[in-house]
């Protein structure tokens, strides 16, 4: 049977995650063993824990939402 909701696998959450540090949208992204995902704003922000690879797909998409509105409002 097909389910309409994707997975979302370990490889395509680190893939996000690494594109979202290089841009330096976010300081810092590391999965855990418990395949937890710690995350981390900026330097001096509060670490974030998310439950697992689909939290940081969805936080990337959150990432990628905001910053084409805010691109979209200054032109």
């Amino acid at each position: 049977m097909y389910s309409h909701t994707p997975r979302t696998t370990a490889a395509t959450a680190a893939a996000w995650a690494d594109v979202l540090v290089r841009h330096r949208l976010l300081h810092a992204a590391l999965p855990v063993p418990t395949g937890q995902w710690l995350v981390q704003r900026t330097p001096t922000s509060p670490v974030r824990v998310l439950d697992g690879p689909a939290a940081v797909v969805q936080m990337a998409a959150r990432i990628q939402l905001y910053t084409r509105t805010k691109k979209a409002r200054i032109r």
